[in-house]
């Protein structure tokens, strides 16, 4: 790998203050999912660049699923992952090894791995203080959740005594029962409830490709207005549908900017909010 000079660096420190600038002292929630949770390295690149951020200002709320390591466990105690339209059939025993996995192995793995880079960190579920709140979103999915509610109390005070909010995406009800929530659904309605600046959904892929089999069709800015225009011309199909909705209805709900962006790059977060470049799609309010 080529050297990189004094002056180089110089260069890219001073493209990024008028980004630090923007962003500091406003609140970023970040989606982080996919191939970026199962490599050890993208891991630790991704856990760095929010502890960055953190030190420069900025108030980053991470929000994550897990759905690997489920399936892993599941697979360990002998029990079939079940898939309806994307979403996880989820039974009694699955929704247990859910909570599990999210609110127990990731989510203070993560925390471990954020103060490991001088970042204090403080992991929270949904079902704390009752800040995700949801009902069953159809029977056949059993404790699949619907938010109904997001009650961002319990974040606020996260982040008021300057740590960063780890969040893994279970939900409940009045009554108690516990329930999985899409995690690109409950970033959007968090990034929401908190007034965000922006919304990160980390991806497998670069962004909306114009042709889902060239990935230099990447489609770098997308106006709400144009979103089912685009899922008309088969432009937006498949699990990128349920994704878009998402940003938008963030947009809706009083976020500035919405990016999907490859979680597979090294860095890719700091390149799309840090750089004049960027790296992924940005999703904006109003009109092309």
């Amino acid at each position: 790998m080529q050297a990189i000079s004094h002056a180089d660096r110089a260069t890219i420190l001073t493209e990024a203050l008028p980004y630090i600038r923007q962003y500091h002292n406003k609140i970023v929630v970040v989606k982080y999912g996919g191939a970026a949770m199962l490599n050890e390295q993208l891991k630790r690149q991704v856990m760095g660049d929010i502890a960055l951020l953190h030190l420069v200002g900025v108030r980053v709320v991470l929000v994550h699923g897990g759905g690997p390591e489920i399936n892993d466990l599941l697979n360990r105690v002998g029990k079939e992952a079940k898939f309806i339209n994307g979403l996880r059939v989820t039974d009694k025993e699955t929704v247990d090894i859910v909570q599990m996995v999210l609110a127990g192995k990731v989510n203070k793995g993560l925390v471990a791995l954020m103060e490991s880079f001088g970042s204090h960190a403080i992991g929270l579920s949904g079902l704390d203080g009752q800040m995700i709140r949801a009902t069953q979103l159809d029977p056949q999915l059993g404790y699949v959740g619907e938010v109904t509610d997001i009650d961002p109390t319990p974040i606020h005070t996260v982040l008021e005594s300057n740590y960063i909010p780890i969040i893994s995406t279970l939900g409940c009800d009045a009554e108690g029962n516990v329930y999985n929530i899409n995690a690109d659904t409950a970033a959007a309605k968090i990034a929401g409830a908190l007034g965000a600046e922006s919304l990160m959904l980390m991806s497998d892929i670069p962004g909306l490709l114009r042709d889902v089999n060239d990935e230099s069709s990447l489609i770098r800015r997308v106006y709400a207005n144009e979103i089912d225009d685009l899922a008309a011309q088969g432009v937006i199909s498949g699990g990128m549908l349920p994704k878009l909705d998402c940003c938008r209805e963030a947009l809706q709900r009083g976020v500035k900017k919405v990016f999907i962006l490859d979680g597979r790059v090294e860095h890719s977060i700091l390149i799309e909010l840090l750089t004049d470049a960027g790296i992924g799609t940005m999703v904006r309010g109003g009109a092309a």
